[in-house]
């Protein structure tokens, strides 16, 4: 190998660093700008990364977590895939959880940016599509036995050159969709910033010189490296286990389990999952680049939030893991739900281990995730179809050694970074009204410091003519999980309420449920769970929370 370049100064350094941080944050904003869907401009399910030419993680913006340290592997996968071939002016995308993806409905762009003469950075935005098409509508399939039954897979692929995408590639997609317009106004929005990276780096580079922005990455990634192992450093040593459990995989499998044995040794830390339950035969399997994902994120979490999350950062850890368990499918397994499930139960088994090392650290369960899609037409747009994800009545985070949970923060894998967006908006958009929308009162885990509320939601149904509804998630058998003495959550309990006031409890994998106008969805969510003996909870603590109406006993 040819020498490493000498670093920069420290303020040359500090800036640049800081410069990589602004141009994925200014990508992020101009997603959130320009995209056409809901699940992108009001719930804002995307990520934006910074990857340099040996698909190392640089920079990334703070968006979804488990997004992001699976985004490497795109790259990864682009660079495998075309080589030497790869020129300037290039689109990349990708979807396939077997080729570098995670799961089908996020798409990846990626558009490599040169100078000198050769590949310096890849600029790698990720994005869940409202629609991938496949069996079911909003791109999560309950039924499906294979991932062929998920939707449209899409190995790496040049979308374009000259930096122009094709256009018979574009209608390709966007045919194999059920709402052609957003998934093709989205695919821009992300080709879109991907190039605004590309511009903004270019300026970078022009400026500073290739051979200067090569030498500040490597002391960006070392950097991190010696901060987190520093962190790590400060733990107990030895060998644990953590534990997880799935509620079911729809086709009769229950309390499938994660089981992670994490081992620390000096400042470094090996997480292994081998142990897992088998794959099952729903979409709750995760594909590997998921998988790594997760474990990146446990780790991050109990890090220091000043520590950069590069691949410097995650140097210190090391992941063994079976093929063919839940947590790393064979492919051709279904993996829709990967994302959220099984991912929170992966990094749950994972805190639950590390708690024993660093129990000021760890912190308890954040809620799972719940979704429901609705497919229906809307009097007010004749002659379209709507798909609308539920984001809405989010579960509560864990409590921590630092005080109570966030209430209706939402799941481990997005740590807040899912918003619900406006509920006058949502109502705006889409024949949907929000009778009511609050905390739901004793759904958090009692402890030292408890966990965070989760949201209840009446919705009505206002549709015109009769809907579809697909339910997708896991959390109604299984809380949030308390941690180092504290309690578990309750768990969700989703209720259909028809017109003619039957009613009945919805389950977590369901596809083609029928609605009908004036009927109601009643979502009671999870809350967080507790951190620490209830004992040892402040009075002065449990009296406010009984004023405010966050418990009723």
């Amino acid at each position: 190998m040819p020498p490493r370049p000498a670093a920069p100064d420290p303020v040359t350094l500090a800036v640049l660093d800081n410069r990589f941080r602004a141009i994925v944050e200014e990508m992020g904003e101009a997603m959130l700008r320009t995209t056409y869907s809901q699940i992108l401009n009001s719930s804002r399910d995307f990520s934006i990364a910074l990857c340099d030419a040996r698909c190392r993680l640089v920079a990334q913006a703070d968006h979804i977590p488990v997004h992001v340290g699976a985004m490497p592997f795109a790259a990864q996968a682009v660079v495998e895939a075309f080589g030497d071939a790869i020129a300037e002016g290039d689109i990349y995308l990708l979807n396939d959880p077997y080729h570098g993806g995670s799961h089908l409905p996020d798409l990846t762009a990626i558009v490599p940016v040169f100078a000198e003469g050769a590949l310096r950075f890849l600029c790698v935005v990720r994005a869940h599509h409202t629609d991938i098409g496949g069996a079911t509508h909003g791109g999560y399939n309950p039924a499906a036995t294979e991932i062929w039954q998920e939707g449209l897979r899409l190995p790496p692929i040049r979308l374009g050159e000259g930096r122009r995408p094709r256009e018979d590639l574009l209608r390709m997609i966007a045919a194999n969709t059920r709402l052609p317009r957003d998934v093709r106004g989205d695919l821009m929005a992300m080709i879109g910033a991907a190039h605004l990276g590309e511009r903004r780096l270019l300026a970078l580079l022009a400026r500073h010189g290739a051979g200067l922005l090569d030498a500040a990455v490597e002391a960006i990634l070392d950097l991190a490296e010696g901060h987190a192992r520093r962190i790590v450093a400060t733990w107990a040593d030895g060998t644990w286990r953590g534990e997880a459990f799935l509620d079911d995989d729809g086709f009769g499998g229950e309390d499938i389990a994660i089981r992670a044995t994490v081992t620390k040794r000096g400042d470094s830390l090996t997480v292994d999952l081998s142990e897992s339950d088998p794959q099952t035969p729903g979409f709750v399997n995760s594909s590997y680049p998921n998988m790594m994902s997760a474990v990146r994120m446990a780790f991050a979490f109990l890090l220091d939030p000043e520590v950069a999350k590069n691949d410097g950062a995650f140097r210190p850890l090391a992941v063994r893991a079976r093929e063919g368990t839940v947590v790393w499918a064979r492919e051709g397994a279904p993996v829709t739900m990967c994302t959220s499930h099984c991912s929170n139960e992966i990094v749950e088994a994972v805190v639950k281990a590390l708690a024993n090392a660093c129990p000021e650290r760890a912190m308890g369960g954040w809620g799972r995730r719940f979704r429901v899609a609705i497919k229906g037409r809307d009097a007010r747009r004749p002659g379209r179809e709507f798909v609308w994800h539920m984001f809405h009545a989010r579960p509560g985070g864990g409590g921590s050694a630092k005080g109570d949970g966030w209430s209706t923060v939402g799941e481990w894998h997005s740590a807040g970074g899912l918003k619900f967006g406006s509920v006058e908006m949502a109502e705006a958009r889409f024949p949907l009204f929000f009778r009511r929308h609050e905390f739901r009162p004793d759904s958090a885990g009692d402890g030292q410091h408890r966990g965070g509320l989760g949201g209840e939601l009446e919705l009505v149904i206002e549709t015109d003519g009769p809907a579809v509804a697909n339910t997708a998630g896991d959390g109604a058998r299984h809380g949030s999980a308390g941690i180092l003495g504290g309690r578990d959550s309750v768990p969700h309990d989703y209720r259909l309420r028809r017109a003619d006031g039957s009613e009945r409890a919805l389950r977590t994998k369901e596809v083609g449920i029928p609605l009908a106008p004036g009927d109601v969805l009643h979502v009671r969510a999870a809350g967080g769970g507790g951190w620490g003996p209830p004992e040892k909870r402040d009075p002065a603590a449990r009296a406010a929370d009984l004023a405010e109406g966050y418990v009723t006993r």
